[in-house]
């Protein structure tokens, strides 16, 4: 593991809409930063890239969804997609990450802490996600 921290955005990629996440590798501590619009199946890509302009992120993490079993979904070439356009748009490294129960799981920690409600889990879910990939000894 290297000493220096690098900064890392973490994406939970929806058709409605993406949840972002930021974390960083000194500390392997994620938080939820925000959405991303989806309009006409195509992310809002100016605020992904003043996302990536204000983070200068050494990697991306994009969840990956599977199914129980572990075999890929109708969702998960959604999700490869997107992460190769982020690759291939903004030239940083992009990992796919098993992303299975991250937005139940996110939900029931909002509902838990009483922030259920119309809020979108999606932010929240994308720090599990990150947490999950740091959690795995993830480098940069």
């Amino acid at each position: 593991m290297s000493g220096a921290p690098s900064v890392l955005l973490a994406f939970d990629y929806g058709t409605r809409r993406i949840g972002v996440a930021v974390g960083e590798t000194v500390t392997r501590t994620a938080r939820p930063l925000g959405l991303v619009s989806v309009r006409r199946n195509r992310p809002d890509w100016a605020e992904v890239g003043r996302l990536i302009a204000a983070w200068r992120p050494a990697r991306l993490v994009v969840g990956l969804p599977l199914t129980m079993e572990g075999e890929e979904q109708e969702a998960s070439g959604g999700a490869r997609r997107f992460g190769r356009q982020l690759e291939g748009r903004f030239g940083l490294p992009v990992d796919l990450v098993d992303e299975r129960l991250t937005t139940r799981v996110a939900r029931q920690e909002m509902a838990e802490a009483g922030r259920g409600g119309h809020e979108p889990a999606d932010p929240l879910a994308a720090q599990l996600i990150l947490a999950g990939w740091l959690d795995a000894g993830g480098e940069p």
